[in-house]
């Protein structure tokens, strides 16, 4: 049974169902969900990440995360994490960055949330010299200093979808018409206290959305941050607060329909920051303004190391070595569609390349 005729029967069974139950049906369902099932990543995946753009991205983020360990200290024993970490090449790119640094490697626990067990597959592969551990849950996390990275994670974590209806909100929810084919629909005027604020900046007919699992995913680690010390870099793209739709899908590399092949396509939304950034104040902990990515890379030295590695090259190596820093930094591509934040104890100094 295809995952469409499972979703279908579901909502005959159960009534149209939330933006959130179908974006994790789409990518987790247990042996038709698009991360449990496709080679998401790279070339012959359906979409590219920074680290499989240059290696640059990892080492960069590595140092960066290094120096926040220096910073607060250098305990003796940490957690280095990962949420989602894909292929496992931006933590291959931050190991090698830091392998030099005296006492770092000794004192990490290398931990990696991951879901699915096709990738942790690649994962072992990738960091088979590291003897990384691998936990379900971020609830799973070892309380000791935590030093994080999320690159491209929250975009990807169901979220519910509401339309503004006086001072109430209705719920989008996805159903079946006429012909039984997936389609959106509206649920009846709610009072939804977690978009209270929202009130203000939105009129009638606008539509938000809401992650509730970001807040928690966030919380989690401010708490082991606030409590035991760490950093966090969050890298994805979206903004300080979102407004309109931006649900997307994206299938060899190109946009679909979300609501067509149903586990078949990449299901993403932008990050709303600003609810990350709350989750995090919540919990006593610090965060850095929002930075776009390409700001954040340059104040990490991003051209220096392009050039250094330009040295050598000629040719094609030369040309794609250029595109890369390119595709990274520049305004018009990621340099600023991506963001950063960063997570800190209220104590520490923000990771470097980024401003409290």
């Amino acid at each position: 049974m295809s995952l469409l005729e499972t979703l279908r029967r579901r909502i005959a069974h159960d009534g149209p169902m939330s933006v959130a139950d179908y974006m994790s049906e789409c990518l987790l369902n247990p042996t038709q969900g698009y991360y449990t099932t496709q080679t998401a990543i790279g070339a012959t995946g359906d979409f590219i990440t920074a680290p499989e753009i240059s290696q640059m991205f990892g080492e960069l983020l590595g140092l960066a995360l290094a120096q926040a360990w220096r910073d607060q200290g250098e305990p003796s024993a940490f957690a280095l994490a990962e949420l989602g970490p894909g292929r496992g090449t931006l933590m291959a790119d931050m190991l090698r960055a830091t392998r030099g640094l005296p006492g770092f490697h000794a004192a990490m626990d290398l931990v990696l949330i991951e879901a699915s067990p096709k990738m942790r597959a690649l994962q072992a592969e990738a960091l088979s010299a590291y003897a990384p551990r691998w936990l379900d849950r971020v609830e799973d996390l070892p309380q000791k200093p935590l030093f994080l990275v999320a690159n491209e994670f929250f975009d990807a974590l169901p979220l519910r979808q509401f339309i503004r209806t006086g001072a109430m909100w209705s719920e989008r929810r996805v159903g079946l018409d006429d012909h039984q084919n997936l389609a959106f629909g509206l649920g009846a005027p709610t009072a939804q206290p977690a978009l209270a604020h929202r009130l203000e900046d939105t009129r009638e007919g606008d539509l938000v959305e809401y992650s509730e699992i970001a807040s928690v995913v966030t919380e989690t680690i401010a708490q082991r941050i606030a409590t035991h010390g760490g950093a966090a870099l969050i890298v994805d793209y979206g903004d300080w607060r979102s407004l309109g739709d931006t649900l997307q899908a994206l299938r060899a590399h190109a946009p679909a329909d979300p609501l067509d092949t149903p586990g078949q396509a990449d299901l993403t939304t932008h990050v709303d920051f600003e609810v990350l950034a709350q989750a995090a104040r919540a919990q006593g902990c610090a965060h850095t303004r929002l930075t776009p990515q390409g700001v954040f890379l340059e104040r990490l030295g991003i051209t220096a190391r392009a050039q250094s590695l330009a040295a050598p090259l000629d040719g094609d190596p030369l040309t794609a070595l250029i595109a890369a820093h390119r595709r990274l930094t520049h305004p018009e591509e990621m340099g600023n569609l991506f963001k950063v934040l960063g997570l800190m104890p209220e104590t520490a100094p923000p990771p470097a390349g980024l401003e409290p």
